[in-house]
């Protein structure tokens, strides 16, 4: 981040204003970063965003992507000049229907300084025009764009609308959607919430999809591409829309047989969790080179990797777990993953134990016992990570062995109480690691201040939860004598599907979840 000042002509325009109060003396630029310490550029100061409208076409054979964004937004102070998030090429801005200066600055920041300064708690119209070719584009020496034989697609965390749409990108500004694009006749595009129609004239194809809930902009997805697409409904109503790529070969089967049970895992889910908190819910597979899966809000995106040894509910049952904890309730800074990553981790062992492959005690002593003290894994702290360990296997994982430990700590009936009062507590805003904390001592009665410190923020191997030693020394007898079924077990349930050195811990980060750059 570096220091901006006010342009000369600022604070002359902003004194003939009659309409700007006298607080605008102090009239200056938002900042160009939220303040997450992990990413201080990304996201944006000066404005809060309350609805993204994208008017897009998109042509597969050149990757080509036009658009029309408008933005309806409200400034949270006095505002010379505000920011974007976004890469591809502008042609126009217009603010409040004037048009606006704009220029690039940094990696990924589109500055715009509208006709005349913006008073503090107005309500704003941007629209920005533009086209480009997003697999182009390469940001800090990667891309959130995913080429495939057929189309494109936008899936990524902790950033990937820079490379379609002009945005307040961080989890801290959610808004809701409407995306409308045009296509060739033949291919389709799939994005979050429910489809609200489709229309054709002359060779194009335009399909335009509604997200009516808060939803964080890396959670907005896109694909085009050749899907077959099949729909349905939960035994409560809720519509479900599932996509496949026509190309994904053998993993074909697998794909199915996992996703098309998205509407039985997600009632399943509710009864640990609440209420599903959407009105649409799906999945969707693209022939995608990459490895990962991620929670896009109500239709989670899977690699066709995901099923390369065959069904892979479990992976499914993480995505889902996130449209709770990651997306009703977001991290309020990515230092936060844990409240992201441990609990769909978590969600996992639960899935395990219904499906009759082990318990989540079982499946914790397991994961404790097969890492020994000096194994760099325990140095990492699920509590706050850091940003380049954001996505270690240590969050997920050892951020699950926390929740297991919480569970013995306080019994069942609080610890299950947490887990489906939290997401109504905080429903489509933020939370931090502490706020949990604060929560669980609540209801728990507890203080689990240093139960959390020890398994979220020290850098080494706690002692076993009380309740759990001697089944680990079981687990680690068993771990030796019969690695194969231990592995297959845990293979079975995404716990660990490589073995413990650098090089496969980093593959496993890729394949189980969302950061490839």
């Amino acid at each position: 981040m570096h220091r901006r000042f006010i342009a000369p002509g600022a604070v002359a325009a902003a004194s003939v204003l009659l309409a700007i109060p006298a607080s605008a003396a102090s009239v200056s630029p938002g900042a160009p970063g939220i303040g997450d310490p992990y990413y201080p550029a990304y996201g944006n100061g000066g404005y809060d965003v309350s609805h993204y409208d994208l008017r897009l076409k998109y042509q597969p054979a050149t990757d080509r992507l036009e658009g029309t964004a408008t933005l309806l937004a409200r400034t949270t102070q006095d505002l010379s000049r505000f920011n974007l998030d976004f890469l591809l090429d502008v042609s126009e801005v217009r603010v409040d229907g004037a048009k606006a200066a704009f220029t690039t600055s940094g990696e990924h920041e589109l500055e715009i300084t509208p006709k005349t300064p913006l008073a503090k708690g107005t309500a704003i119209t941007v629209v920005v025009r533009y086209s480009g070719v997003p697999s182009s584009k390469k940001a800090y020496g990667f891309t959130s764009w995913l080429r495939t034989p057929d189309g494109g697609v936008a899936a990524n965390e902790p950033e990937a609308a820079w490379w379609w749409f002009p945005s307040n990108d961080h989890p801290l500004d959610k808004a809701t959607y409407d995306v409308s694009v045009q296509v060739p006749d033949g291919s389709q595009a799939i994005s979050n919430g429910t489809l609200q129609s489709t229309s054709s004239r002359a060779g194009w194809t335009r399909f335009s999809w509604r997200s009516n809930k808060p939803q964080a902009t890396y959670l907005a997805t896109l694909a085009v591409g050749k899907f077959d697409i099949t729909t349905g409904r939960t035994e409560s109503g809720i519509p479900v829309v599932n996509a496949y790529s026509k190309d994904l070969g053998d993993h074909a089967g697998a794909a199915r047989a996992s996703i098309e049970r998205t509407g039985e895992i997600a009632e399943w889910l509710t009864e640990y969790f609440g209420p599903y908190p959407y009105n649409a819910l799906g999945g969707y597979v693209p022939n995608v080179t990459t490895g990962y899966a991620l929670e896009t809000q109500t239709r989670p995106f899977y690699s066709p990797r995901q099923f390369a040894n065959g069904s892979n509910t479990s992976v499914v049952v993480h995505e889902l777990a996130h449209q709770w904890y990651g997306d009703l309730v977001s991290v309020a800074g990515w230092r936060d993953i844990w409240i992201n990553e441990g609990f769909a981790r978590y969600a996992q062992w639960l899935w395990s134990e219904h499906e009759g492959e082990g318990t989540a005690q079982e499946i914790a002593d397991y994961v404790y016992a097969s890492r020994p003290a000096d194994d760099p894994f325990w140095t990492v702290r699920p509590g706050d990570p850091g940003p380049e360990n954001q996505f270690h296997l240590a969050v997920y994982d050892r951020g699950a062995l926390a929740l297991q430990a919480l569970r013995n700590e306080i019994g069942d009936e609080a610890f299950f109480a947490i887990l489906k009062g939290w997401p109504q507590k905080y429903a489509h805003g933020n939370a931090t690691v502490a706020d949990f904390q604060r929560y669980a001592e609540e209801v728990s009665g507890k203080s689990l201040g240093a139960l959390l410190d020890t398994w979220l923020y020290q850098p080494s191997k706690p002692s076993a939860p009380a309740a759990a030693e001697a089944s680990v020394a079981r687990s680690r007898t068993a771990a030796a004598q019969q690695p194969k079924s231990w592995k297959k077990i845990a293979a079975t349930n995404g716990v660990h599907e490589h073995e413990h050195d650098a090089h496969d811990a980093q593959e496993q980060d890729a394949q189980e979840h969302e950061h490839e750059h």
